[in-house]
């Protein structure tokens, strides 16, 4: 039951992620949350994030951004970034997750999921049947709604680790 809510991978930051070996593997585009994935909630994209998407693009990945913020948000965002975007996406519903493969081109099979939150983006690209990574919260400071989910996750999560033990 629980399983629904695990990701494929987790990894410390949406920065570390071996984006080559996806590539080989086949997949062809990245669909990214942003607030406490890409930077910390509410900041503007920063000389990092900036990087992490020119490489994406010389590696040959196509990227949106996937939001449930309001677009000033996110159009600021992935204009700096030089991304597609989709605001107010409705995570954990399924149609964001297909309109941001039909703006990119890809299919499930090769679009490759990053996000921080297990019960909107995680929960939501695995509904989709998207490979899911998982990563950790770059900033503590978040909204009341995702500090209260924060605790929830906790639990999840210790599961999720335990099971991984076992494989």
């Amino acid at each position: 039951m629980l399983g629904q809510f695990y990701p494929k991978e987790d990894r410390e930051s949406a920065y570390v992620i071996d984006y080559e070996r996806f590539y080989k593997e086949g997949y062809r585009g990245v669909i990214f949350d942003v607030d406490n994935t890409l930077v910390p909630h509410n900041a503007p994209a920063d000389a990092r994030a900036k990087e992490l998407f020119a490489r994406l693009k010389g590696l040959g990945f196509s990227s949106c951004l996937l939001s449930n913020n309001k677009e000033p948000r996110v159009k600021l965002f992935s204009q700096a970034v030089h991304t597609q975007y989709i605001f107010k996406a409705g995570k954990p519903s399924i149609r964001g997750y297909e309109a941001a493969m039909e703006k990119m081109g890809t299919t499930r099979k090769n679009t490759l999921f990053v996000g921080d939150q297990l019960f909107t983006d995680i929960y939501g690209a695995n509904r989709t049947g998207l490979y899911t990574v998982l990563v950790k919260p770059i900033h503590p400071k978040e909204e009341i709604q995702i500090v209260l989910k924060r605790y929830l996750e906790r639990i999840v999560l210790y599961f999720y680790e335990r099971r991984r033990k076992k494989v």
